[in-house]
């Protein structure tokens, strides 16, 4: 049998064992260099903003609120009946040709914005355009919500964007107009 060179131990490989058990004893006595704890940096503060203030929400029923102060008019033109409320802070105005009621407020506005009718059977938004003297809207004659503002339990509320809302009486100007349209 042959011996296995590669089995044998020359003695530069037994001289180099300490030497390299050495050099790794002395590595393991380096120290290591451990970066500081890093410091959380604080949250960026939110920039404000500027947002939309509403107006502030009244826990009042709108059906608790005083009227607004003021009385309906009855006039009538060659299209049909007409009534205003409150020195013509809102209208209405019979157009027998087409059919309509038109509702007015007097607010002043450069672009179409809403018109929300409160009765007591519901809330209705139209979209109203500027007319001379404030916005305005055609509603149908036989629309429902015209019998809901005249049988509304004595008030139904107008509210324009942007404007104070008005709490209307339900008197009996309101019905002639409609049916003068009808």
């Amino acid at each position: 049998m042959k011996a296995n060179p590669r089995l044998r131990s020359s003695p530069s490989s037994i001289l180099s064992l300490p030497l390299l058990a050495g050099a790794m004893l002395l590595a393991s006595c380096v120290p290591q260099v451990v970066p500081p704890p890093t410091q959380p940096r604080p949250a960026p503060s939110p920039t404000p903003t500027a947002t939309p203030t509403a107006p502030p929400r009244s826990t009042t029923n709108w059906r608790d609120v005083p009227i607004t102060p003021g009385d309906w008019r009855l006039g009538t033109t060659n299209l049909g009946s007409t009534a205003s409320f409150a020195g013509g802070q809102f209208a209405m105005r019979c157009d027998r040709q087409q059919r309509t009621v038109t509702l007015t407020r007097a607010v002043n506005a450069s672009a179409p914005v809403t018109m929300t009718i409160t009765t007591e059977d519901g809330v209705r938004s139209l979209t109203v355009t500027p007319v001379a003297g404030g916005v305005a809207v055609p509603v149908p004659a036989r629309d429902p919500l015209l019998d809901s503002m005249a049988f509304s339990r004595g008030r139904f509320a107008v509210q324009v964007t942007g404007q104070a809302p008005l709490y209307v009486p339900s008197w009996t100007e309101i019905s002639r107009v409609i049916e003068d349209c009808r």
